[in-house]
């Protein structure tokens, strides 16, 4: 949890603990008064500090809002108010003047959302669409699109589809999938055909088999022999 929002806060008594993973209030520019939370107990503000927060505001807008607050809400004298927050008499009356006439006071700022446009899902919108239609799966789109020139991940070409209806492909077999290189099994080594007679041996996996020449140079088993004993 990144925030707690306290426009609505619940009452708070002296005997009350703040919750070990709050650790100090903060005026948040996008989603105005917040506590903000993190995990440990460094820093964790006591009771006093977080009225403080509210009784002694220092950016200047909450400074604003906390004393129209004060004379509006819980109806305290306008001198009173004027002096706890650092208010002329006569520059308070302006800014309840002011207040009273501005129909949506900015004291809080509407949060930011980011690009709601995708540029690459809309430009392959139509293709994608298209390559389903002939029983292309969310794979073979992906890679397709890389070859046009308009990359998309499959799993970006999935929520294309999802959004355009689609519903997944069933489980396709090998003869219906277009071709492509793929893994092949190959036969299964029987060890009791070794044989360590002189030959040439074809094979286009043969692994550690291409180092034997050299491990026959080492003398492997001379320097392994003291070893054994």
């Amino acid at each position: 949890m990144e925030g707690l929002m306290v426009n609505s806060r619940p009452e708070i008594r002296e005997e009350d603990e703040i919750h070990p993973l709050v650790s100090y209030v903060s005026l948040d520019p996008t989603y105005g008064y917040v506590l903000d939370c993190r995990r440990g107990y460094q820093g964790t503000k006591n009771l006093s500090d977080c009225r403080r927060f509210f009784l002694e505001p220092l950016h200047p807008k909450q400074r604003q809002y906390e004393a129209l607050r004060s004379y509006f809400v819980d109806e305290e004298p306008s001198s009173d108010v004027a002096a706890h927050f650092g208010y002329t008499p006569s520059s308070f009356r302006v800014l309840c003047h002011q207040f009273r006439r501005d129909p949506h006071p900015a004291f809080f700022l509407d949060p930011r959302h980011g690009p709601q446009s995708q540029p690459k899902k809309s430009a392959a919108r139509d293709l994608i669409v298209a390559l389903r239609k002939q029983n292309h799966s969310s794979y073979e789109i992906s890679e397709l699109l890389q070859q046009q020139g308009k990359p998309l991940s499959p799993t970006a070409v999935q929520e294309v589809l999802r959004q355009e209806g689609f519903a997944r492909l069933p489980r396709r077999g090998e003869e219906e999938r277009p071709p492509r290189p793929r893994p092949t099994v190959e036969a299964v080594a029987d060890v009791r055909a070794f044989s360590l007679t002189p030959r040439t041996i074809r094979t286009q996996c043969g692994g550690l088999f291409l180092f034997i020449p050299d491990l026959l140079r080492l003398h492997l088993d001379t320097l392994a022999a003291p070893s054994w004993r």
